[in-house]
């Protein structure tokens, strides 16, 4: 095979090429010794000359193809005629019939894919590399096919078509670089099912059913090449009525974001039975998650829903803002306020509010939802609202929907998590199960009496059996009578049912939240709470917004 007939045109080649035959130097400068300036800068009277070292263009080229350690095969001409393999070839593959097509000759550059490629080389004249392809011995390689083309005997390029061009088949085994890159991503892999494992126990595994709202959550974990993130959210009866709802990101990936998420979200469910305002549980889980890691910093929304005010009573520390869709489909964003995120420590939280009536939709929601790299972060809640306000159906439907008006996908490159809650518009029979009443206590010793009366009045009209009428009569003595003695206008009592439960709730203006404690014998007071406690299914107390506190209790009701 007569090598000298062919010219690899790998990429600078020909630039490489034109600067040799630039510098060369003439025979007559040659003869006075002149060097290089490169060479000119390091040789000096005293060093020996250079040895005679032979260039690259008088080296035998298949001398040294024969010695490399990379596979090396030359085919020819449209059909890829195998015009050559060096010995690393045949150690590797066998002995091989030179002038046989490729497909027939080489069958194990088959199976990496090679045949097409071998065919674009052909016709664009350009190098192509398939990197760590495993071949049919079971090793890796990484194949460079270059063009060549046929020379004349002046030495250049014939350059007469794809009959002229052949094909240089360079492989280089990386077997161990490509087990050492498996090896790498079974850990990863391993890793990340851990931390998704872990996440998804955290997350609660069933959401809480309040009577007033319909909720549904989703969860969905960054893409294989994505740690996974300390996305989460809750939704918590907190008794009377009310429900608390959370939303969470911890910053971070990892098992490590995994278990400070936990740890915040065991917090919040903790301290919502404390029944405080939204700001302070905010406040508490600040200094929280600086104890936990000062490192790490999360952002939170927490908000409580009473269906007797219609609102939704919230704050956020660092999230992004919560969206209401009325009845209308028309959207509204909760305005401020909000703070920094827990972790940082040094800042007041504040509550706000934001209604939400009978037929209306609120969505919480984490920012892997709406931020995307080349977006704003408004363009892609802007984005967020118009796919809400097109939105219905059940809290699922809606976070389905939401989820794919947002390009979610397995391959998703952070975590999301969507929380939707509904405040159903309840009609027909449907709302006879639902009722309220209220009746503004002036104090005075006719007070309890006419407590009494208005709870038995309500209680026959809403067709209660004889027995949790009488509970509730009595349970309602009892509060108002606490609240006449220890409480301060104004004083309230309220009567409500759902389908699932009666509660009774009474205000007054002094914020001395009751205990429960055990009378003496001899006392003639202190009994009203405990005898509450006894005959009801649970009771509670907390602070309201303006001052003052609310006690209630609350009665399950039998299922027809």
């Amino acid at each position: 095979m007569n090598f000298t007939r062919w010219s690899a045109r790998l990429p600078g080649t020909q630039r490489r090429a034109a600067a040799r035959t630039d510098t060369a130097l003439s025979p007559d400068r040659r003869a006075d010794g002149s060097v290089p300036a490169a060479r000119a800068e390091q040789l000096t009277d005293e060093d020996p000359p250079p040895p005679d070292v032979p260039s690259v263009d008088e080296l035998p080229v298949r001398d040294v193809l024969d010695r490399v350690p990379a596979l090396v095969a030359l085919l020819h001409g449209p059909e890829h005629r195998l015009a050559y393999v060096n010995d690393a070839y045949v150690s590797a593959f066998g002995r091989r019939d030179l002038g046989a097509r490729a497909r027939e000759a080489l069958p194990e550059l088959d199976e990496p894919g090679l045949f097409p490629l071998l065919d674009q080389v052909q016709r664009s004249g350009r190098p192509r590399t398939l990197k760590s392809r495993k071949a049919s011995d079971g090793r890796s390689y990484t194949f460079t096919c270059t063009p060549v083309a046929e020379t004349g005997d002046d030495g250049r390029d014939g350059r007469g078509g794809r009959d002229d061009r052949g094909v240089l088949v360079f492989a280089t085994d990386v077997t161990d670089h490509a087990e050492a890159a498996g090896r790498l991503r079974a850990s990863e892999r391993s890793q990340r099912e851990t931390a998704v494992t872990l996440q998804r126990s955290l997350l609660p595994q069933k959401l809480e059913e309040p009577d007033d709202l319909r909720v549904a959550a989703t969860y969905h974990p960054g893409g294989t090449e994505a740690a996974v993130g300390g996305d989460w959210y809750d939704v918590i009866t907190l008794g009377g009525g009310r429900t608390a709802l959370v939303i969470g990101d911890v910053m971070g990936r990892g098992v490590r974001a995994a278990a400070v998420m936990g740890q915040l979200r065991t917090a919040v469910r903790a301290y919502a039975r404390l029944d405080l305002p939204p700001h302070e549980v905010l406040q508490l889980l600040d200094g929280l998650a600086a104890e936990i890691d000062a490192n790490q910093i999360a952002t939170c929304v927490y908000a409580i829903h009473d269906p007797n005010e219609g609102r939704l009573v919230y704050a956020s520390a660092g999230h992004l803002p919560i969206l209401v869709r009325d009845e209308n489909g028309t959207v509204q964003r909760a305005d401020e306020p909000t703070g920094p995120p827990l972790g940082t420590g040094g800042w007041l939280h504040t509550s706000g509010s934001i209604a939400l009536p009978p037929g209306s939709t609120a969505v919480l929601y984490t920012d892997g939802l709406v931020e995307r790299r080349d977006e704003d972060l408004d363009e892609g809640i802007a984005a967020l609202e118009r796919a809400l306000s097109g939105a219905g159906g059940t809290p699922q439907v809606v976070c389905d929907r939401l989820i794919r008006s947002a390009g979610v996908t397995p391959d998703h490159d952070d975590d999301v998590a969507v929380l939707v809650l509904q405040h159903p518009a309840r009609r027909g029979a449907e709302a006879e199960l639902f009722r309220n009443a209220a009746l503004e206590l002036l104090g005075g010793v006719e007070a309890a009496p006419r407590a009494r009366a208005f709870a038995s009045g309500v209680l026959t009209s809403w067709r209660f059996p004889t027995d949790l009428h009488d509970l509730g009569v009595l349970a309602t003595s009892e509060l108002v009578a606490n609240s006449l003695q220890h409480g301060t206008p104004p004083m309230r009592l309220r009567l409500r049912r759902t389908d699932r439960r009666l509660i009774i709730e009474v205000t007054d203006g002094d914020d001395h939240l009751p205990r429960r404690r055990r009378a003496e014998p001899g006392d003639e007071s202190g009994r009203g709470i405990a005898i509450v406690a006894t005959i009801a299914t649970n009771w509670g107390s907390r602070r309201t917004p303006g001052g003052g506190k609310a006690v209630w209790c609350e009665f399950v009701l039998q299922k027809p």
